[in-house]
């Protein structure tokens, strides 16, 4: 019999094995300062491209304040207690019916946190009997929960409407023989490419089969419609979202979660969401947080106007400049290039060293092998002077990634490595 540990020994995994070069620079990185457009790396003044703080509450004077007073009221232990036992309040409760209204949505349950909180709504909807269908590219919360389902699941091509048709042909013929229910699962907003999710034409199909439509808007909610109320509201068809998620983490500059959806499906899902039902309550200094956080978000539509005046900026700057940037139809910004993942390392370690230029860096397995993706989120604090200096230190970057300097510089990674 095999020590347990000896394949952890043996195999790092695909981005394990790069951690004695890569951690604490390009993986865990320790940015420092205020959250803002501008932070430091390293001691180092460098322009940020990778927080998610879209519409800039993080820092913002009114949040700070709200923040600081429920810290000194409430501690960081109130309510103590999982929900179902001594951990639910009244401010609770009336933050899930603001969230609820907002979204258009009968009720909302609060979650601890995003990525649990979807996992365990997946785990709540389906029994065995049940099959899941879901986008390839879901993000990897939605993949965990689907993970824990005991039933089949089918993966349909990213944002392919046939692809899906298929998959739910093959789903409704194995619900009629289990004599369970379909799952669909798509985001609102996929947060790697930065497309929206296809729900009006997913929620079209309903027509002509019998499904329940789950939609993970992590980052939709607060950037998307005409309120901020998110993709659904952005496509017109927030009323065919069964169960609508999103997370305070993005636009919300917070910790925390919700659902919505009918009462009676809140009113099931509060009983038997296990990641809830067995955790400590979220608390309150979060609670009260978040419902000044989504008072200004409400109130204050000249963030959400300022986010995509520096989105349309940065992204038709790219375009301009010949970038490939995909298919983007949110604020996620990304930017395509070609080289390996050692040239990756030298092109972002002269990004951040001679240009001031952080933003993060994907690579494979997360995108095919020969790729290299920088991913850039805008949000409501840049300025254009932020845009520019970024514009020009991308023309300079792609320069030398395709004269070879970055390959050059790469050979002593790869040598270390051994490949």
């Amino acid at each position: 019999m095999k020590d347990l540990f000896e394949k952890i020994y043996k195999d790092k995994g695909p981005l394990g094995k790069w951690a004695s070069q890569a951690e604490g620079y390009f993986v865990f990185p320790k940015l420092e300062g205020q959250i803002s457009n501008r932070m430091k790396f390293q001691g180092k003044d460098v322009i940020t491209w990778s927080i998610n703080d879209y519409l800039g509450l993080a820092n913002h004077p009114e949040i700070r304040k709200v923040d600081g007073e429920a810290a000194i009221a409430y501690g960081s232990a109130y309510p103590m207690g999982a929900r179902m036992m001594s951990g639910h309040t009244d401010l609770h409760e009336t933050l899930q019916n603001e969230l609820a209204a907002f979204v258009n949505k009968e009720a909302a349950y609060l979650l601890n946190f995003g990525y649990q909180g979807m996992v365990s709504t997946i785990d709540a909807l389906v029994n065995k009997n049940d099959i899941i269908v879901y986008d390839v590219d879901a993000h990897a919360c939605i993949i965990d929960g689907v993970r824990l389902h005991m039933g089949k699941r089918f993966t349909y091509k990213h944002n392919d409407v046939e692809s899906l048709e298929k998959n739910l042909d093959r789903a409704t013929k194995m619900a009629e023989q289990t004599g369970g229910g379909i799952l669909v699962i798509s985001e609102g907003v996929f947060g790697m490419r930065g497309e929206q999710g296809k729900l009006k034409e997913i929620a079209a199909l309903k027509k002509k089969y019998n499904f329940r439509f789950l939609v993970d808007d992590a980052h939709g909610f607060g950037t998307q419609g005409k309120t901020g109320a998110g993709t659904g509201e952005e496509q017109g068809v927030q009323d065919e979202i069964d169960v609508y998620f999103a997370t305070f983490a993005k636009s919300m500059a917070g910790t925390g979660a919700f659902i919505a959806a009918d009462k009676e499906i809140i009113d099931f899902l509060k009983y038997n969401l296990r990641s809830q039902m067995f955790a400590k309550s979220l608390q309150m200094q979060l609670v009260v947080g978040a419902r000044k956080r989504l008072e200004m978000l409400k109130t204050m539509p000249e963030l959400k106007d300022k986010l995509w005046e520096n989105t349309n900026a940065l992204q038709n700057g790219l375009k301009e400049r010949g970038f490939d940037i995909g298919t983007t139809q949110s604020c996620v910004t990304p930017v395509y290039l070609k080289g390996s993942i050692p040239e990756a390392m030298a092109l972002v370690k002269d990004l951040r060293e001679n240009f001031g230029i952080f933003c993060s860096i994907v690579v494979y397995p997360v995108i095919p092998k020969g790729m290299i993706l920088l991913r850039l989120i805008p949000t409501a604090t840049h300025t254009l002077e932020d845009i520019k200096i970024t514009l020009d230190a991308f023309d300079s970057i792609r320069t030398r990634l395709e004269n070879g300097t970055y390959q050059r510089l790469s050979a002593a990674v790869m040598a270390a490595m051994g490949e």
